[in-house]
């Protein structure tokens, strides 16, 4: 059985895949202008990913004994694209150190099944990561 811990830092996870499934779709539905149009479809695309994301980590915490959260970390839609993006590299940031965390706690563990799962998380995740940043130095 896996240990307490990790299974709070998958709730760490799950709230976290929530809150940025909504935050990225209020993104889509309230950017304006030319540039928006151009990444409108990928902040949608990646909106629904990060739920997926979500809906996997919840089914392994089950499985593993846990409760999973349905409470979101907190939203941040922005003022500005500029704003959003700048917070939407800052959440793929953490979330690349946190699935990185997990990784390790996993393994250390002998729950090779959830670490294999934050891997393909995490390579996901490194390419919204990707996306952000590229979309905020063209911003």
């Amino acid at each position: 059985m896996v240990s307490e811990e990790l299974k709070k830092l998958l709730n760490e996870a799950i709230a976290r895949e929530i809150q940025v499934s909504i935050q990225y779709m209020w993104q889509h539905v309230q950017w304006r202008g030319a540039k928006a149009y151009a990444l409108n479809e990928q902040f949608k695309n990646i909106a629904i990913q990060e739920m997926k994301h979500s809906e996997m980590i919840a089914e392994r915490l089950f499985y593993l004994g846990g409760i999973p959260t349905t409470k979101p970390s907190p939203i941040f839609v922005g003022e500005s694209l500029k704003d959003m993006l700048a917070q939407d590299v800052k959440d793929e940031e953490n979330a690349i150190k946190l699935y990185k965390t997990i990784i390790q706690k996993a393994e250390s563990e002998g729950d090779t099944t959830t670490a294999h799962l934050f891997r393909d998380i995490l390579e996901d995740e490194e390419e919204h990561h990707d996306f952000f940043t590229s979309a905020l130095e063209e911003s």
